[in-house]
């Protein structure tokens, strides 16, 4: 579903102006650097824990760090002294290939956004980052939405670690448990992989921006509608393995949160999710392996009366680095995702057909090189299939495609250029830190249309700025 913006032009044309004068700021500072919270805790570059020196694709460093509950410490000083807390602003310039229908941006376009080439004010985050007390440690985000002018919880993710050494066991090798507990908001969120959705490429995008309308559940459908609790442990930084359950929060906590749309949902039941992963670091050659999936019954509109949508995602997913030389690291992730949907309550309510059994398939795979952790190129290449529905899709349609009718299907690729000017160890600014980047998405098929598929294409200008 696209969200919009409300903000005037002025407002939008005052916070790009912002972000422009900061960033010519910043580049005229060559000894500067990105230190939020985590790295005041740590007293590391952000170039430490994350490839491209900014947030949030992981090393192997920041994914063991999170491992433990963002609760590491080595920070000196001043700066380790300070709250936990860290902030973000993101803004954007978008262009399409075709001017968009005023109709479909809706309010956004009413408020003052053009049909095409627009500034706009993406959101606005504060965050609790960093050890809470002793084991426990968290990363919490409140965010002020400009797609939607308004304020809601963001991604949680609040853990307690701890690590056993078993070095006295009847197996010709020790044991090494790293283990703990999550209490999320968003399934996937407490992942260490950046395959899974909550952390996955692209890490910014413009609610202006033309998007495809069918995705899986765990592919950020259900993110900050629910909490729940998993348990995890690593053994011998080798095998990976969690399980846990999500419920729906109440009405009431929704609105509270900022989610008080009327196509929102609840869950019927604990809906469990598992995670397991392989993973092996040959002297700088990273690779994992894993699985992750989950199942739940979904009420639409938090109203039972049809009953409730069944849906069980089963995924695979794969991580390749070579971090032997911090000069040059080359990345691949993959995921898929295999989604069986029941759609009982869409049956009963008129919305798909009479066979309510659907499916949908997501494969996202991309490729980055990135040099001295500051100069980065990505390419990502989407798929998404599903079953035909002349109910559940009537518009997407293919041109006499016959193979193509009333199905979700869309492919697309996105090109990114980032540059990253700080975050390094030669930086001394413990402030903040700054993402600029290019980014352009090339569409083959969009919501099972083939024929002008190519006017969603989209050229982004994004700032992120962190502090």
């Amino acid at each position: 579903m696209q969200h919009f913006f409300k903000q005037t032009y002025d407002s939008r044309f005052f916070l790009a102006s912002s972000l422009t004068f900061t960033a010519i700021i910043l580049l005229s500072s060559p000894d500067s650097e990105a230190m939020p919270s985590f790295s005041r805790q740590t007293g590391e570059a952000c170039n430490v824990c994350h490839t491209q020196s900014f947030g949030p694709n992981l090393t192997p460093f920041g994914r063991d760090f999170k491992l433990g509950g963002y609760t590491m410490g080595g920070g000196k000083g001043i700066a380790a002294k300070l709250p936990a807390l860290s902030g973000m602003v993101m803004g954007s310039f978008t262009n399409t290939a075709k001017d968009q229908n005023p109709a479909d941006l809706n309010s956004a376009y009413n408020a003052g956004y053009n049909k095409n080439n627009n500034f706009s004010f993406d959101q606005a985050s504060l965050f609790y980052a960093g050890r809470v007390y002793g084991k426990v440690g968290a990363l919490s985000q409140l965010t002020y939405d400009g797609s939607s002018d308004r304020l809601k919880m963001d991604n949680t993710d609040i853990r307690f670690a701890d690590r056993l050494d078993l070095d006295d066991t009847p197996l010709p090798f020790d044991l090494d448990f790293t283990y703990g507990i999550s209490l999320n908001n968003n399934p996937t969120v407490q992942d260490l992989w950046n395959t899974t959705p909550a952390w996955g490429f692209p890490y910014n995008k413009s609610a202006v921006q033309p998007g495809v309308g069918a995705s899986a559940l765990i592919d950020g459908q259900l993110g900050a509608q629910v909490g729940g609790a998993t348990a995890y442990t690593m053994i011998n930084n080798l095998l990976y393995l969690e399980a846990g359950a999500y419920g729906s929060f109440g009405s009431n906590t929704q609105n509270a949160f900022g989610f008080a749309w009327a196509d929102r949902f609840s869950l019927s039941g604990p809906a469990p999710y598992w995670r397991v992963a392989l993973q092996q670091d040959w002297k700088g050659h990273y690779f994992a392996l894993g699985h992750y999936g989950m199942s739940a019954d979904v009420v639409p509109t938090r109203d039972s009366t049809n009953g409730a949508n069944r849906y069980t995602d089963v995924a695979v997913d794969a991580t390749y680095q070579y971090m032997a030389n911090p000069k040059h690291i080359f990345e691949v992730k993959t995921t898929y995702i295999y989604e069986d949907q029941y759609l009982t309550a869409y049956r009963n309510s008129g919305i798909v057909n009479s066979d309510a059994n659907t499916y949908l398939t997501t494969f996202k795979i991309n490729t980055a090189y990135t040099f001295d952790q500051t100069y980065g190129v990505t390419f990502a290449y989407n798929r998404t299939t599903g079953s035909t529905d002349t109910a559940l899709y009537p518009g997407y349609t293919n041109n006499n495609d016959v193979t193509g009718l009333n199905r979700p299907n869309s492919q697309f690729y996105t090109a990114e250029l980032v540059y990253v000017p700080f975050g390094k160890d030669s930086s001394y600014l413990y402030l903040m830190n700054l993402r600029t980047s290019l980014q352009y998405i090339g569409y083959s098929q969009a919501n099972g249309s083939n024929a002008g598929a190519q006017t969603n294409n989209t050229f982004m200008v994004n700032g992120w700025l962190a502090f």
